[in-house]
């Protein structure tokens, strides 16, 4: 395989399952599909004292680190609030909506699979492929920022979908607004090709159709998805 190729052609190859061989360690190291997340105890996940001594990945040179570092403050800060602390969702709105910006990264193995996940309409009412501003208003069509608690799955108007909690001031309304993960047709390689960029959803995080049960099983309940720009 050539050792160059177009963005176009990578994001192709990576969304079908083709590009795995080109593809770094990081993104290509997935976990198997589940329906239910497999348990974990708190003590798994790494606290600051262990990641100040260098027993913890490094996460220092991805491009979504210094989200990750927000991230990991909230589950400093906020034990209480998440079950399950082996696992994080990042949402890297400094993307495009081209680029794989989803990022589940596991903490203790130092792994991160990587989606295409769209943004709201209202914020990117130009549709410049963008994440342009968040708003937690009703009716807003927005994206939220913030950290999310993952919620129970359920079946809803998009099929399967998993509900989100908003814990931060950004996205206090995100339960009552339904913004949630669900797929969607407009989150596809086909949408990049022909328009350069995804659809939009009405806030919700919205994933490929074909890579929903492998984002939900790795997800699973009680787990945190911070979502922001900086």
């Amino acid at each position: 395989m050539h050792a160059c190729m177009d963005r176009r052609s990578f994001t192709r190859l990576a969304l079908t399952g083709l590009g795995v061989a080109v593809l770094p360690p990081s993104v290509t190291r997935a976990e198997p599909e589940a329906t239910t997340p497999p348990a974990a105890p708190l003590s798994s996940w790494a606290p600051p004292s262990a990641r100040a001594s260098g027993r913890a990945p490094d996460f220092a040179g991805k491009p979504y680190a210094r989200l990750l570092e927000k991230a990991r403050a909230t589950l400093d800060a906020r034990p209480a609030d998440f079950a399950l602390r082996d696992r994080v969702a990042i949402a890297d709105f400094n993307q495009a909506s081209r680029e794989l910006r989803f990022h589940i990264v596991d903490l203790i193995g130092g792994q991160a699979n990587s989606y295409l996940v769209a943004h709201g309409r209202g914020s990117d009412p130009g549709h410049s492929g963008w994440l342009r501003s968040f708003s937690n208003d009703p009716g807003s069509l927005a994206t939220s920022d913030g950290a999310y608690r993952t919620g129970e799955m359920y079946q809803g108007i998009h099929g399967q979908a998993m509900r989100l909690i908003g814990l931060d001031p950004g996205n206090t309304n995100a339960e009552s607004r339904a913004i949630v993960i669900h797929a969607a047709d407009y989150v596809s390689e086909n949408q990049i090709a022909t328009w350069g960029k995804l659809g939009r959803s009405e806030g919700c995080f919205a994933v490929a159709p074909h890579m929903l049960a492998q984002v939900l099983g790795m997800l699973g309940t009680g787990r945190l998805l911070y979502a922001d720009k900086v």
